[in-house]
């Protein structure tokens, strides 16, 4: 990627603007002055799925999970570990689909846990079942 990205804030949802050979960095935003990167899955809902959707340029993998999932809390220490090595090439984040009811209706989630990755607002692959860290990173990585 070159020249300026935008990234969207997980924690204010404000759009930045970030030179793309400074992501490395991370970066803070100019809004509530938070990292842009904390090397751990950011919890969306509606609003904050579609900011991040909509505006981001770095691509989004999402972690469709609900509380009551066995597979979903085996695979989120993996995650978590995932998120440490992926971003800022990678935004990570999870969406409760107890919580989320309709995030879930909207992109088909039929089985948990689904990973789903999308880039420039569409999502360009989906996994469902536990992985461990490895093959997840190994997985995205592919589809870079």
């Amino acid at each position: 990627m070159s020249g300026p990205l935008i990234v969207v804030c997980p924690h204010c949802q404000a759009a930045n603007r970030l030179p793309a050979e400074r992501l490395a960095d991370g970066g803070t935003c100019g809004k509530c002055k938070s990292r842009l990167f904390t090397g751990e899955p950011i919890e969306l809902d509606a609003m904050s799925f579609d900011r991040q959707l909509a505006r981001s340029d770095i691509p989004l993998l999402v972690d469709f999970w609900a509380p009551w999932c066995g597979p979903c809390r085996s695979m989120a220490p993996a995650y978590a570990q995932a998120a440490k090595q992926l971003e800022p090439e990678f935004r990570l984040a999870k969406v409760n689909t107890e919580e989320q009811q309709q995030l879930a209706a909207r992109f088909g989630i039929r089985s948990i846990p689904t990973l789903a990755l999308f880039r420039n607002g569409q999502e360009v692959a989906r996994q469902a079942g536990a992985m461990d860290a490895n093959s997840l990173i190994r997985w995205v990585r592919s589809l870079n």
